[in-house]
C-alpha cells in the first residue's frame, strides 16, 4: 500500500442499483397515492356522484332483468342518501341489512331537490323507492339535482323502454293520460 492511500472501506454508501430500485418503489406509491386521491375527488364532484347513482340505477334494472329478482333504488332527500337493495321479504316497508347490496351519500356538490313518479306523486320530505323487477321499472319518473352553482339536472326513468338519462335541467317526464284528457275515449 502507497502511503497516500487510504484503505477501501466496504459498505459506505449505495450503489446506483439501489438508488434506482428505491427511487422506482417510491414512484409507484406515489401514483398509487395519486390514484387514491383522484378517485375521492371524482367521487366528490357533481359528475362522479351523479354518475355512481345513475349506475345504481342501472344495476337494478339489469339485476332485475337477468336474474329474474326483485330490487329496490331507495332516495332519501333529508339525509341526502341512497342504497340499493334486493328484496327478499314481502314487507316492503322493512329493509333487512343484509339485503343491502349498496350505500351511497350525495353530499354539498350533488344534492337532491326532490323526486317525482310519472304517476304524479312527488317525494321531497321522505324516501322514494323505485322498484325493478324482471318486467321492467314499477314506476317511471325524474329525479331532480342541483350542483354547486344551484343549476338543475334531471335524472329520467323510463319504465317504458328501462333506460335511465341524465339530462341537463329540468326536463319533463311522460305520464300517463286520464279518460278525460283523451280524445276518443276507450
Amino acid at each position: 500500500m502507497r502511503a497516500n492511500e487510504r484503505p477501501r472501506q466496504a459498505g459506505k454508501g449505495f450503489t446506483l442499483v439501489e438508488v434506482s430500485v428505491t427511487l422506482a418503489v417510491i414512484a409507484v406509491m406515489l401514483v398509487m397515492v395519486q390514484m387514491s386521491v383522484l378517485g375521492l375527488l371524482r367521487r366528490s364532484t357533481f359528475k362522479g356522484q351523479i354518475h355512481e347513482f345513475v349506475s345504481t340505477l342501472q344495476m337494478a334494472i339489469h339485476a332485475a332483468g337477468e336474474s329474474g329478482r326483485r330490487y329496490e333504488v331507495i332516495i332519501d332527500p333529508i339525509e341526502q342518501s341512497y342504497l340499493l337493495r334486493e328484496i327478499t321479504t314481502p314487507n316492503l316497508a322493512e329493509v333487512l341489512q343484509e339485503e343491502i347490496i349498496l350505500e351511497g351519500l350525495f353530499g354539498e356538490h350533488c344534492r337532491v331537490e326532490y323526486v317525482e313518479f310519472d304517476d304524479g306523486e312527488m317525494g321531497v320530505s321522505e324516501r322514494s323507492k323505485f322498484r325493478a323487477g324482471h318486467g321492467g321499472w314499477q314506476y317511471g319518473g325524474r329525479i331532480v339535482f342541483r350542483d354547486q352553482e344551484d343549476h338543475p339536472y334531471t335524472v329520467v326513468v323510463n319504465r317504458l323502454n328501462r333506460v335511465i338519462e341524465l339530462h341537463e335541467g329540468e326536463v319533463d317526464i311522460w305520464k300517463p293520460k286520464s279518460e278525460q284528457e283523451i280524445a276518443f275515449p276507450l
